[in-house]
């Protein structure tokens, strides 16, 4: 895990904050505009080929855009991203690993959060008839809201 962890050094000019919680744990929090550089060489120096998932925070003026590899199958290495709530972009990682397709798609859905460059940006899991710009993980609405919203009412 040490050997792991001297890696990210020849990434320190992308890296906000790294951070070792538990064992077999790393979380690293990078600058936003590198984010698909630092990804695509860590992707390649790292050979990470297996991402478990990515998740979405809406943490109140900003978004949080988290991706979780597998290590070797025993380490979960997590990259977060941070962007403004105002302008939630992110660029795509399909090119780099097309298995993120419906991740991103269900982060779109739930979150607002757009990922730049994605093949098929339309709606994965929300209802049709679902009214655009309504996104039901952010904090600005209420369950009771969005029960009304689900059921047609505006």
């Amino acid at each position: 895990m040490d050997e792991l962890m001297k890696k990210f050094e020849n990434y320190k000019e992308d890296i906000l904050e790294i951070k070792r919680p538990k064992d077999r744990r790393i979380f690293v929090r990078i600058k936003t505009d590198n984010f698909k550089k630092f990804l695509s060489r860590l992707i390649e120096d790292l050979d990470l080929r297996h991402l478990s998932t990515i998740t979405g925070v809406d943490m109140g003026q900003e978004m949080e855009v988290l991706y979780h590899f597998s290590y070797k199958y025993s380490v979960e290495i997590t990259i977060g991203v941070k962007v403004p709530k105002s302008s939630p972009k992110v660029p795509t990682i399909t090119d780099l690993i097309p298995g993120s397709i419906f991740y991103e798609q269900e982060i779109h859905d739930l979150l607002g959060i757009v990922f730049e460059g994605h093949p098929n940006p339309g709606p994965l899991i929300v209802p049709e008839g679902w009214p655009e710009g309504v996104y039901p993980l952010r904090k600005e609405y209420t369950v009771q809201e969005l029960n009304r919203i689900a059921r047609g009412g505006k």
